[in-house]
């Protein structure tokens, strides 16, 4: 957990009216940890994490997971996707409008470049059935499972209306003890990062 963001944020916290200011002061601190992160121990994380994800029954059973296709400052995911593509049904996210629509992954199919900038698969087709699980990005999150992303509201506004297990992922400098909430903000079911799993 990332003692520093802590202190920093603790004249803020439960001030509803600076709410957006302790969001983009999260987002700012954490992206310059990230940036410190070497692209080595990004791999070495990011294998701790699946080696953890792995092993859990619900990721097991799981038959159709949505999970992300990594951007450079995120929990590499590419690895993972490619590998599991071929005993699981597969989606990745694609962003329409105000919108995430989701696509299914296939290792032989082309990626293209979405409007964000994040590789999706380049298929026209929406997926609209079941999910089983799904494991989110974030830029941050904290001890009661709550998630801050980008500030679109994406994945918020999607995970609302899905029943299946959120799982959040991503990097130990990502988890601290409490971040700034609205009504609109999903937590997630588990928090998994390289040191710990929180439920």
């Amino acid at each position: 957990m990332n003692k520093l963001i802590s202190t920093l944020l603790s004249p803020f916290q439960n001030n509803s009216t600076k709410i957006i200011t302790e969001k983009n002061i999260l987002r700012q601190k954490v992206r310059e940890l990230k940036s410190q992160i070497t692209e080595v121990q990004k791999q070495k994380d990011a294998d701790s994490v699946f080696n953890k994800i792995e092993s859990l029954l619900e990721f097991k059973k799981a038959k159709t997971i949505l999970i992300y296709w990594s951007s450079s400052d995120e929990l590499p995911t590419h690895a993972i996707v490619e590998k599991w593509s071929c005993e699981k049904k597969i989606l990745l996210p694609s962003v329409q409008g105000d919108d995430i629509t989701i696509k299914r992954y296939d290792i032989k199919q082309k990626m293209t470049k979405g409007i964000l900038g994040i590789w999706e698969p380049e298929i026209s087709e929406n997926y609209n059935e079941k999910i089983d699980l799904v494991i989110v990005p974030g830029v941050t999150f904290d001890l009661k499972k709550n998630r801050l992303g980008r500030g679109k509201g994406y994945y918020d506004r999607f995970l609302k209306h899905t029943k299946a297990p959120k799982w959040g992922i991503g990097f130990d400098c990502q988890l601290i003890s409490s971040i700034p909430t609205n009504k609109q903000d999903v937590q997630m079911d588990k928090i998994i990062t390289p040191s710990q799993i929180i439920e």
